[in-house]
């Protein structure tokens, strides 16, 4: 073999060798670098791909002060709500928060009733679409619904509380369970006989459907 070819088959054997290495770990004479590790920073919450709270009419996902420490003291949680067709948010209020929602996407029917200056009570009821903000005052008995029989309606609900949603929510549930059934009938002026269907669980019932 000529000195030439001698050569050049060396240089051809080197490149080779070089080529698997770095084939094989992907960045040459680094053989054992460990893998980047990335990490969410503390201002940052994926709420999109947390996981939710699954009811039979459709989920809830929530970042409070349990799960994003950062919101620790700065009266402020958020919720992504989904509701499926036919699904309902369990009428409720929060005693001590307002509520101000964000239409994503779908239609929604809802209901606000509160007390007012004249000290009437007023019951709102009306739609809202993607793109509307609706505000429930604190205190304000309300609750919305998927309009549609097809499509789903999810939500952005925000709240002025750090704490989490079941903590600040009462509902019409649990409200009704915590009444003797006597009571209920006199305010309702009508038999006892008329709450026997009425479920006695007192789990908290968040989204439900219509039946």
């Amino acid at each position: 073999m000529s000195e030439i070819s001698r050569r050049g088959a060396l240089g051809a054997g080197a490149g080779i060798a070089a080529a698997t290495a770095l084939g094989a770990t992907g960045t040459a004479g680094a053989s054992s670098a460990e893998p980047a590790k990335t990490t969410t920073p503390p201002h940052v919450f994926p709420l999109a791909k947390s996981t939710p709270a699954v009811h039979d009419g459709g989920t809830l996902r929530g970042a409070h002060e349990k799960n994003f420490p950062v919101l620790a003291g700065q009266q402020g949680s958020v919720y992504l709500v989904h509701l499926d067709p036919g699904g309902v948010r369990e009428p409720h209020w929060h005693p001590s928060a307002w509520e101000l929602s964000y239409i994503i996407s779908g239609k929604s029917d809802w209901s606000i009733l509160g007390t007012h200056e004249d000290g009437s009570y007023h019951n709102e009821v009306f739609s809202a679409s993607a793109g509307e903000l609706v505000f429930a005052p604190q205190g304000f008995f309300h609750y919305f619904a998927n309009s549609s029989t097809t499509e789903g309606l999810d939500v952005l609900v925000m709240f002025n509380t750090s704490t989490g949603e079941p903590n600040d929510d009462i509902g019409i549930v649990g409200t009704l369970n915590s009444l003797p059934r006597e009571i209920l009938a006199a305010s309702f002026g009508v038999p006892v006989s008329a709450f026997a269907a009425i479920p006695k669980d007192l789990k908290p019932v968040v989204i439900t459907r219509r039946r």
